[in-house]
């Protein structure tokens, strides 16, 4: 727990509370104009609480990691000699595999000839020898 009162970890706590008070008070406000009106602003009414929802999600998981963290790194070193055994269950995938060994195929020298893939790629030349001009001015 001393790992979460460090300077850093007061700044993210002091975050938190600041914008999940301004969030819920903006909130708040909305209602307020929403009922002297605004139908606009029941949107934001149910918006704003959401947002401050989110603050405290993000909050909760970064303590939680940051105590997971704390927790693995208090924890005493496994000992090298005995490697536990790895625990496999029925169905389980293996976590690393062998690679797929694809056989490629050389192409034949008797490519058919594909004409408008020709014609196309003569009129990518075309342009890329004429810069200046335009597509309508192509001769082909």
């Amino acid at each position: 727990m001393r790992r979460l009162w460090t300077p850093a970890w007061i700044a993210r706590h002091v975050a938190m509370v600041v914008l999940v008070v301004g969030f819920l008070g903006l909130g708040w406000w909305q209602i307020s104009r929403a009922t002297a009106g605004n139908s606009l602003s029941w949107g934001y009414a149910v918006e704003w609480p959401i947002f401050a929802g989110f603050v405290v999600y993000v909050w909760w998981r970064e303590v939680k990691l940051a105590r997971r963290k704390a927790a693995e790194a208090d924890a005493p070193p496994a000992d090298p000699a005995v490697e536990p055994a790895p625990a496999v269950t029925t169905g389980s995938r293996p976590g690393v595999r062998r690679p797929v060994r694809v056989s490629r195929v050389p192409s034949g020298g008797d490519a058919v000839e594909d004409s408008d893939l020709a014609a196309y790629n003569h009129y990518l030349s075309w342009l890329n020898a004429n810069p200046g001009a335009r597509p309508g001015d192509y001769p082909g």
